[in-house]
């Protein structure tokens, strides 16, 4: 009986996960919105296409190192965790509702600095951006966060729907983007 109630409840579990990655992928349209309604005409179809890629490029890189530099059970010294590739090597017991609700996340937090170098930058120079913020930058700060063997998780601190960690790459590099 109590593996039965435990199999629902994990099933509940991945359910709820997926609903919110859901809600959270549909903000990016609201984000190419915004953004497009600040920037001028002629750039329209400029800050719809960064918002695009940030998830078409997201994917990929976070797919291939991303995820496992953030969810790793093995974590040298609460800081990154050693990629060991479950993703491609044993998909039976991989958490595919966790690695999609993180997924928009991480893909969030990029789009979050699009609209601050709007009209700013070069499409490829974009891009290149995209692919290192969702590779590296935003999977070792959250895993600080999220995984319970990232150094800020060991101390006790809690983030509340990604406040913290979203948004402070988004914000951070948004500031570095914008001033240079």
């Amino acid at each position: 009986m109590a593996e039965v109630l435990q199999a629902a409840n994990d099933t509940i579990f991945s359910v709820w996960f997926l609903i919110g990655a859901a809600l959270v992928f549909f903000m990016q349209c609201g984000f190419a919105m915004v953004e497009t309604g600040f920037t001028r005409a002629k750039n329209a179809g400029n800050i719809i296409m960064k918002n695009l890629m940030d998830f078409c490029i997201g994917t990929v890189v976070f797919s291939l190192l991303g995820f496992a530099l953030m969810m790793s059970e093995d974590y040298v010294l609460g800081i990154f965790g050693v990629p060991n590739m479950k993703l491609f090597t044993d998909f039976s017991n991989f958490p595919m509702s966790s690695f999609v609700f993180n997924l928009v996340f991480c893909a969030t937090a990029a789009t979050i600095v699009s609209g601050a170098m709007a009209e700013r930058t070069k499409f490829s120079a974009y891009c290149i951006y995209s692919a290192v913020i969702s590779l590296v930058v935003y999977p070792i700060e959250a895993g600080w966060v999220w995984n319970p063997e990232g150094w800020l998780a060991k101390i006790g601190f809690i983030d509340f729907a990604g406040s913290a960690a979203i948004h402070s790459v988004g914000g951070i590099s948004a500031l570095i983007g914008a001033k240079n």
